[in-house]
């Protein structure tokens, strides 16, 4: 591997959503902040949506290891000062998350009854199940706490247990619910929520946010923080030119980012250098499916082109 060769202790660009490697880039911090907001806010149901690969499994589980860092990150994040806020911001959360919501209801309130760690025979009834998951919401409830489900890939969420989640959340104190619900799911998401079924579900969406990828101008800074995470120590590894290129054919995906920059730094080791030039990521993408065809087929016609040109030139001057 390339590690040693770049001064790096871990690869930089890998694919598990580690929260080490988190970079606040516009878009994530404002989703971020809408979920803390709302997360203490405790009321409703609140949808995070974004296209494949731009993090939201990643925005998850900052979210999760956020809520409970501390009454002074959650004030800083919300930025309210006033007394109502400070008491909301102090609130201790119990959460669940479920990273594959295609369940039938029978076995989503197995799962939530698992995360919440409630007792149940295996062959209890629909009534018994949320007859116990009541309870452990009311318990958390008289001790202070708040219950908080993230659900991942939640486009696939049949519309039935959809329906199940809402009337868990109809639990309610007189102050609050005893139950939130955070829906992160890609842009199909919006189109099953249209559905008639569950506009009841629909219409209790009180926060939402549309994650994006990176801007052009974030994709420089977002390459040094990881590889500074990574245990890089120099200026950068890639090149403005390997940057511009990058950006384009990823269309600023993160997860593309990180493939096309793992195999660029790859092939940049392979042939003994220090630093990723365009050609180096014209190349990666070139072995990457999902990398946009339109930029890297112009790119390389372009590099043809020049080199062509420079061949009859160089017929000329003979």
């Amino acid at each position: 591997m390339y590690l040693e060769h770049f001064g790096l202790h871990e690869t930089p660009f890998g694919l598990t959503p580690d929260t080490s490697f988190f970079f606040a880039c516009s878009s994530y911090q404002e989703a971020l902040n809408t979920l803390l907001v709302a997360a203490h806010n405790g009321e409703g149901f609140i949808k995070i949506v974004g296209e494949v690969g731009n993090g939201k499994t990643l925005l998850c589980r900052k979210f999760l290891a956020t809520l409970n860092q501390g009454e002074r990150a959650a004030t800083t994040a919300i930025g309210t000062q006033d007394e109502h806020a400070a008491e909301r911001t102090s609130a201790r959360f119990v959460t669940a998350y479920i990273p594959n919501p295609y369940l039938e209801p029978r076995s989503l309130l197995l799962a939530l009854a698992d995360e919440f760690r409630v007792s149940l025979d295996m062959d209890v009834d629909q009534h018994q199940m949320l007859k116990g998951l009541t309870l452990a919401l009311l318990n958390y409830a008289r001790e202070g706490k708040r219950v908080l489900v993230c659900l991942d890939e939640a486009q696939a969420m049949p519309l039935e247990s959809m329906e199940v989640l809402r009337l868990l959340t109809n639990l309610e104190t007189e102050k609050r619910k005893l139950m939130q619900v955070v829906l992160f799911g890609q842009p199909e998401l919006d189109e099953r929520l249209k559905q008639n079924s569950v506009r009841q579900l629909r219409q209790r969406i009180s926060f939402q946010y549309e994650l994006k990828g990176l801007h052009s101008d974030e994709l420089d800074r977002y390459l040094r923080h990881r590889l500074g995470v990574a245990g890089f120590s120099g200026e950068t590894l890639f090149s403005r030119g390997a940057v511009s290129v990058l950006q384009r054919v990823s269309g600023g995906t993160p997860r593309l980012v990180n493939i096309i920059a793992n195999k660029a730094l790859l092939l940049a080791y392979g042939e003994g250098r220090q630093q990723v030039l365009a050609r180096h990521v014209h190349r990666a993408a070139a072995d990457t499916p999902e990398a946009r065809r339109d930029w890297l087929v112009w790119g390389w016609g372009i590099g043809a082109l020049v080199l062509s040109l420079a061949g009859m030139g160089w017929v000329l001057l003979r």
